[in-house]
């Protein structure tokens, strides 16, 4: 039984409950709901995960609402992952970490270019074989493809961060030693000219007759 106060898991198991055999179903919930242990939720994704009916998460960036700033996520549900229509997953849950996609249109509103949207649905097609979808790979600190015993190592906590690592950092061939040195120098730099203009304004504001 979903919680009393929560209806999150009460929608969700509604859903699955009228899916036709073979149906797909996407949710957008908030983000707690990949995590919440909270009055039986965890036993609720532990048995969606276990039914292998968990196709695909998808972490979202925050601010894309203009009624909340909040991140959420992105639920998809298959009630059979083989059901011909695409190829076999079954033991598999796709993960996309999608947080850092998305252009800030002002201060407090993003908004995904028709890239990022590709980005993410592409990955999800060609993931589970679309025809003419191309192929499917893991890339770190965006998507991983993760098996049913992977979850249950993770508690059945369904967060895409947990599952695709971080992004790999192509090595720009300067030594380590020589690279904190000059980032050294260049922070001396920078606080030596803050100093400077940190003088400034306090001689700037004593003219006016504030400071000291």
């Amino acid at each position: 039984m979903p919680p009393t106060g929560n209806a999150n898991f009460g929608w969700v198991q509604h859903f699955i409950h009228h899916l036709a055999p073979n149906g797909l179903a996407g949710y957008v919930l908030a983000n707690g709901s990949m995590s919440s242990n909270q009055s039986g939720e965890g036993e609720i994704r532990k048995a969606m995960v276990e039914a292998d009916i968990v196709d695909c998460m998808v972490a979202m960036p925050g601010q894309l609402f203009y009624s909340t700033q909040i991140p959420v996520c992105l639920w998809f549900i298959a009630r059979s992952k083989k059901n011909g229509r695409f190829r076999d997953r079954r033991g598999e849950t796709l993960f996309i970490d999608a947080r850092k996609l998305g252009t800030l249109r002002d201060r407090v509103h993003r908004e995904l270019t028709d890239e990022d949207i590709a980005r993410i649905t592409d990955t999800y097609h060609a993931w589970r074989g679309d025809k003419g979808a191309g192929k499917y790979e893991d890339v770190a600190g965006f998507c991983k493809s993760a098996t049913t015993n992977e979850i249950s190592g993770h508690q059945h906590v369904l967060t895409p961060g947990r599952y695709v690592g971080a992004e790999e950092v192509e090595d720009d061939g300067e030594p380590f030693d020589e690279k904190m040195k000059r980032l050294v120098g260049k922070l001396e730099e920078q606080f030596a000219e803050g100093a400077k203009l940190e003088k400034a304004i306090r001689k700037n504001l004593r003219g006016l007759g504030y400071g000291r």
